[in-house]
């Protein structure tokens, strides 16, 4: 009676220590998300995800890093995962790099190209129209942070591609900074070349348009893909997979993206309530 009664106490301790663990093998309920501030695809699809993960009782933590940084961070099992990797392009390198230490979990957005954007009213047509004009854009295309995919092909690939070297200098700071100077620029109808990407609100709210690129100098469409650190399908198997059934169209992205950035700037919580109750049944058929 006494082993009986041993026993059932641990049969019962083990169970009510089951309620504080996910359904998908006893893994922790705990997941840590990288972003890097900025990139407007991957803030909504963060924001969204610590949405329904703590819906389904996840205790979600958000890390706002660079990029480099990021990957390390992944590779080293500090961050859990990155929703917004472009791959197999923009992010070469950090893959390379990482890419042993990481697993691919699902591509959510597809063709998604790097691009480099001028006002509507400007008189370029095309990245070769650049060539012999440094004098007009004070030679420098505005760029984002210097860890980006999109600086280094923009650098590497672009410039040389279209014999703009020496001419032109890609600048970095930060894709807020390069953002703000588009606004400037676009309110006093002054030149400007930038770097971008598409998807991107920047397109629904300035009058710009991207430069033909006849060479394919800034590569083919990635796709947007999450990316996690090694195991972690392994280790929480419902996460993984929601995040596998989880894609996103233009308009769901550009709507999540322009109330993000237009109507509750800095309160991506009520943006996403907001956009939730506009699609009912978006939440439904990723994680049931």
């Amino acid at each position: 009676m006494t082993v009986a009664a041993v026993v059932l106490s641990l049969g019962l301790s083990a169970a009510a220590c089951g309620g504080g663990e996910s359904g998908s093998g006893g893994a922790e309920k705990k997941v840590t998300i990288g972003m890097v501030a900025g990139w407007a695809e991957g803030e909504a699809a963060t924001a969204l995800w610590e949405k329904m993960l703590k819906d389904k009782g996840y205790e979600v933590e958000v890390k706002t890093l660079d990029t480099g940084p990021l990957y390390t961070g992944m590779a080293k099992g500090d961050v859990d995962l990155f929703l917004d990797a472009w791959l197999p392009g923009t992010h070469e390198d950090y893959w390379k790099q990482y890419g042993d230490k990481l697993e691919k979990i699902s591509v959510w957005y597809d063709k998604a190209p790097l691009t480099i954007a001028v006002p509507e009213y400007s008189p370029l047509k095309s990245l070769a129209d650049l060539k012999g004009k440094g004098g007009t854009y004070g030679g420098k295309i505005v760029g984002i942070e210097k860890s980006s995919g999109l600086y280094r092909v923009s650098k590497e690939k672009m410039l040389p591609a279209y014999g703009l070297e020496g001419e032109y200098e890609v600048t970095t700071s930060s894709t807020a900074a390069m953002l703000t100077e588009l606004k400037k620029a676009t309110d006093a109808k002054k030149d400007i070349v930038v770097t971008l990407w598409r998807p991107h609100w920047a397109y629904a709210k300035f009058p710009i348009r991207d430069l033909e690129d006849p060479k394919g100098a800034m590569g083919e469409p990635d796709g947007v893909n999450i990316v996690g650190r090694e195991d972690f399908s392994k280790d929480q198997p419902e996460v993984a997979g929601w995040l596998k059934k989880f894609r996103m169209d233009d308009k769901q992205l550009g709507t999540l993206e322009d109330l993000m950035e237009n109507k509750y700037k800095g309160k991506p919580e009520q943006a996403v309530n907001e956009w939730m109750q506009a699609n009912p049944d978006f939440a439904k058929g990723v994680t049931g």
